[in-house]
């Protein structure tokens, strides 16, 4: 989606760490580009508990969804890029808001070593690091996207 214009209109985002297990959340301003962790979703291969969903984007508001999109190495599709992104068309069909996807080829990784770097847990099934996951794709996507 890079070089596309993002409208101004859109302030307030939700990012996406998608996974079969749990669905990592975050959300930012683009007025600020200040992003949050939220707590992740459960989801059952891949299918978030819808109401569990409903209830963070009424609290929340977004005016559009970013979902990270986990490519394999070389840029090509995965079998979870494309779950990714189906899962970016059920938003944006359910919620009637736009939906993006971003490369979060490095993003879970970069998490994990953020968590193990200020003295966390290395048991990442217990520790989840999937918002700050989602919280990552969300601050690449407002760096490519920055308000005019």
């Amino acid at each position: 989606m890079s070089g596309v214009a993002i409208s101004n209109k859109i302030q307030t985002v939700m990012g996406f760490d998608f996974g079969t297990q749990r669905i990592g959340i975050a959300t930012g301003q683009r007025l600020t580009s200040g992003t949050q962790a939220l707590n992740p979703i459960k989801a059952k291969d891949g299918i978030p508990n819808w109401d569990n969903l409903q209830r963070v984007i009424d609290e929340w508001q977004p005016d559009a969804f970013v979902v990270g999109l986990p490519l394999n190495m070389d840029g090509t599709p995965s079998e979870m890029s494309r779950r990714a992104a189906k899962f970016a068309r059920r938003l944006e069909g359910r919620y009637h808001r736009p939906a993006y996807t971003q490369d979060e080829r490095l993003t879970s990784y970069e998490a994990k070593g953020m968590v193990i770097e200020h003295g966390g847990n290395r048991d990442f099934g217990a520790n989840s690091v999937d918002g700050l996951a989602a919280q990552l794709i969300l601050e690449s996507w407002m760096g490519e996207h920055p308000r005019d």
